[in-house]
């Protein structure tokens, strides 16, 4: 049983690790060959989305991104590249509950079970605290367009907690893109 017990902690830890913060939803045009496509250019953000972002945080995006598409042999072209992308951000406050139950409770010297006097419900009281929070959470969707027949071959959307800090968010900024480059369908060579 102790083994149990020390092997069980380290499968757990490895457990929280490798959970990812980001939450990432692919759409894949089935029919499409990515092995057609050499080149790519970035049509831009939407609805200028983008205005929520400083230059910098644009900067390291952009960047990213292309480090992710270099990696698998894709060039960046100014326009008309045979893959089109479109960005997209937003973000909204979401508001996360916590509680907690201070329960105390007697237990011993009220009825038990079967009715006999002994352990059992015994008296307490219970106090509960809840706590609210509002945190904030960004939504980025990038969609892939073939660049001759302006059809979508490919959306991601990816959402995780923005981190306030802004010098954290250009280390965290280039890790979830690389996570939603990990479903794209051309991997890395």
């Amino acid at each position: 049983m102790k083994i149990l017990k020390i092997l069980s902690f380290p499968a757990l830890l490895l457990a929280i690790i490798s959970c990812s913060p980001v939450k990432v939803v692919v759409d894949v045009n089935k029919n499409t060959d990515f092995s057609n496509y050499q080149t790519y250019s970035f049509l831009g953000w939407q609805n200028n989305s983008d205005e929520i972002l400083a230059e910098n945080e644009k900067k390291v995006m952009r960047d990213a991104f292309t480090r992710e598409f270099e990696r698998r042999g894709l060039q960046r072209v100014n326009n008309g590249g045979d893959m089109q992308i479109s960005l997209y951000i937003v973000t909204s406050v979401e508001t996360a509950v916590s509680g907690y139950n201070d329960y105390v409770g007697g237990g011993m010297g009220g009825y038990g079970a079967y009715n006999s006097y002994g352990t059992g419900w015994g008296y307490g009281y219970s106090g509960n605290t809840f706590k609210t929070q509002g945190k904030l959470v960004g939504t980025f969707i990038m969609t892939v367009y073939d660049g001759k027949s302006k059809d979508q071959i490919w959306q991601a959307v990816t959402t995780s907690t923005v981190v306030e800090n802004p010098e954290k968010r250009d280390k965290t900024i280039p890790r979830k893109i690389a996570e939603l480059m990990k479903r794209f369908p051309v991997q890395p060579k």
